[in-house]
């Protein structure tokens, strides 16, 4: 094929990688090194009530009464693991790592023990949260609304993409809880709006994430602002061997839990693959998985922004209602397009990673990764939002 000159230059392709004067070499894409051997396996059948007998109960832990009426207002009748083996941890005071997978409770295992200290302490706790997403900061905000109903306790949400305005106002109204992203912190940090000089308990959730999502300088500053504190809690479905250095710096004499720990899928997920033969239409192929009306609440993931927003339209131009959510959307679009997936006015969330930690939403039916996620630990976290709360789910893997 005949190629056009510019300038009399001659052709990039004729002089090996060299670029052309002036330009940045184009980046190589990134390719998945994930076996497509170990996206296939059958789900583990979900457990009876027959078969929960042996599992301890939210009421058999004598908690107050108002807390206990909130626990069973949210359908929580049994504790999960990680539940059963921190609350009691928690209730003492210690620091903790405790690694869990995706939708085993984690939230609620942090957030019971806390709240309880807080009615036991309220002018004396300050409660910092900080999470690597804004979908995971009003998540945590919401399961402590529904928690402490009726508690008198105060707590606040500070993300990127909001009014700080607003911010501004609410931390007027002196929250003992604090939840946020690390961006946005620091921001009111400096305008000296925040003092974290007040904070005595800090909770790192999907710290993991967090510290590899660039925020590690961030983290950081927040740990240096706050200073002494009485309790630091870390918790992720995921452990990077390679923070280690960073996690015990962070904690003093803490207890560590292991439990399902997110190396592995959740065991109630059935996970299947579907190769795109050379030639053939992948789109057709995800339009044609749609006839199947079991696939009522579906999230599809991809790897880039453009391919989410290029995607949801062709959705909708086929007839099933999809909307989309990613980095480039504002804030009040992703919530808005949350509770449309939520009531299910739409019937696909298209999404990239930003989705895969902190979306919590019930009966996720499928995901589907239209492209192989770069790492296990991503995919182990996007299938990790369908199969929850007791529930089978199903995730279904384009492998080109």
């Amino acid at each position: 094929m005949q190629t056009t000159k510019r300038n009399n230059r001659p052709n990039p392709s004729s002089r090996g990688s060299q670029a052309p004067k002036g330009r940045r070499p184009a980046k190589a894409k990134p390719v998945s090194n994930l076996d497509p051997n170990l996206l296939r396996k059958s789900a583990k059948p979900v457990l009876t009530e027959q078969k929960q007998e042996n599992r301890q109960r939210f009421d058999e832990l004598k908690l107050d009464n108002k807390i206990q009426q909130n626990i069973t207002a949210k359908g929580y009748e049994f504790l999960t693991p990680i539940q059963e083996q921190a609350i009691p941890v928690l209730l003492q005071g210690k620091d903790m790592l405790a690694i869990s997978r995706t939708g085993s409770g984690k939230t609620a295992a942090f957030l019971i023990p806390l709240i309880i200290r807080l009615m036991q302490k309220p002018l004396a706790t300050s409660l910092l949260i900080v999470t690597p997403t804004r979908e995971l900061a009003l998540q945590i905000g919401e399961e402590f609304k529904g928690l402490s109903r009726g508690m008198n306790l105060r707590f606040a949400t500070f993300i990127g993409g909001t009014n700080i305005n607003t911010d501004l106002k609410n931390l007027g109204q002196k929250p003992q809880v604090i939840i946020g992203t690390p961006g946005r912190l620091l921001d009111l940090s400096n305008q000296r709006a925040l003092r974290l000089n007040h904070i005595n308990t800090l909770v790192l959730d999907e710290f993991d994430r967090m510290l590899d999502m660039g925020f590690v300088h961030d983290v950081k500053r927040l740990v240096e602002l706050i200073g002494k504190r009485e309790q630091t809690l870390l918790f992720s479905a995921t452990l990077d061997k390679n923070q280690r250095k960073l996690i015990d710096g962070l904690l003093h004499q803490p207890k560590e839990i292991h439990v399902d720990p997110g190396t592995a899928a959740n065991e109630h997920i059935e996970q299947e693959t579907i190769r795109v033969p050379e030639g053939k239409d992948k789109f057709e192929m995800l339009q044609d998985l749609f006839s199947d009306k079991d696939l009522k609440k579906v999230i599809l993931f991809t790897e880039t922004k453009r391919l989410a927003d290029r995607l949801c339209k062709k959705l909708n131009q086929n007839g099933i209602k999809s909307g989309q959510i990613h980095g480039n959307k504002s804030q009040n679009f992703r919530n808005k397009v949350l509770d449309e997936f939520k009531n299910e006015s739409i019937r696909v969330l298209v999404a990239t990673d930003v989705a895969a930690r902190g979306i919590d939403v019930q009966d996720v039916t499928h995901v589907i990764n239209y492209q192989l996620p770069m790492t296990m630990d991503s995919y182990i976290h996007r299938i990790g939002r369908t199969g929850r709360a007791g529930k089978t789910g199903r995730a279904i893997t384009f492998i080109n």
